[in-house]
């Protein structure tokens, strides 16, 4: 088996299709972890209000089992498989024909394919397995992000311990330079929120932009720092221009930034070194 996957293509395969099962996971968390974050405040308010904390039925990521939002309807093995189920059932709930979102199996197949090109990409050995664990919690960090205009510390900050440890070997970069990384992309983007905060007297963006930029430089190392805040201001551009453009977007809508973030980290992880001496040239 080991020797099957030392193929370059097998490799890739094999990770596509588990990513899309990694995929169909990473639905479950981007609808249900905000949710379980509201749970959790909802009860701290109530304690430190000194009134009883409200009573729930156990939920998380695990329970309750997946259901149809309008009808209940339980979702089976059989309408869970990524992609092919939402296909069969032509996009609409089993129980009461209700629209299913086009997102899930959006989910699932970006999954799949991110994943199966990490893994061409790096092919099989440990580097692999980190930035595919990198790629999972960006696609998860972008859609709740989008939804919610929250970066849950619960992905972000295991994602930075996690890049650390990767690198204690020197998987993608120094430990030195992993640990000036994260420090450096939390406080860059700190200053730039009390800068703009002091001028305008609003806030920018979020706690959970400075974390995630931490952790991306947790992983690729303050090197990549420049690379990344500059790749993400540009597809923001893009990304925001065309909505303006295209979409009929008001430009006083807030736009969050972590997907930003999220696929500038993806560019640099995978071509991040490539583009850096393109740019500077051979050092």
């Amino acid at each position: 088996m080991i020797n099957a996957l030392s193929n370059p293509a097998v490799f890739a395969v094999c990770a596509a299709l588990f990513g899309l099962c990694i995929g169909s996971f990473l639905n479950v968390v981007i609808h249900r972890l905000p949710k379980i974050m509201e749970r959790n405040w909802r009860a701290e308010c109530a304690e430190l209000s000194g009134q009883e904390a409200p009573t729930t039925e156990q939920y998380n990521l695990l329970v309750p089992r997946s259901a149809c939002p309008s009808c209940g309807h339980r979702i089976t093995a059989l309408q869970n498989i990524p992609v092919i189920s939402w296909l069969a059932l032509r996009g609409k709930c089993a129980g009461c024909g209700t629209r299913i979102s086009r997102r899930y199996p959006a989910v699932e197949l970006l999954t799949g394919i991110l994943s199966g090109f990490v893994a061409w990409h790096f092919g099989f050995v440990i580097a692999a397995a980190g930035a595919l664990i990198f790629t999972w919690s960006m696609i998860a960090l972008t859609f709740i992000d989008l939804d919610t205009f929250y970066l849950p510390d619960s992905i972000t900050l295991p994602l930075l311990w996690l890049g650390l440890l990767f690198n204690i070997d020197n998987t993608y970069v120094s430990l030195s330079s992993a640990v000036i990384g994260a420090v450096a992309g939390y406080l860059s983007l700190w200053s730039v929120y009390w800068v703009f905060k002091w001028a305008t007297g609003k806030e920018g963006m979020g706690y959970g932009d400075f974390k995630l930029l931490a952790a991306i430089g947790a992983w690729l190392g303050w090197t990549m720092l420049p690379l990344t805040i500059l790749l993400s201001s540009l597809v923001g551009a893009v990304i925001g221009i065309g909505m303006i453009a295209f979409a009929g977007r008001e430009r006083s809508v807030p736009i969050p930034f972590g997907p930003y973030l999220a696929i500038a980290g993806m560019i640099a992880m995978l071509y991040g070194p490539a583009l850096t001496r393109a740019y500077l040239g051979p050092l």
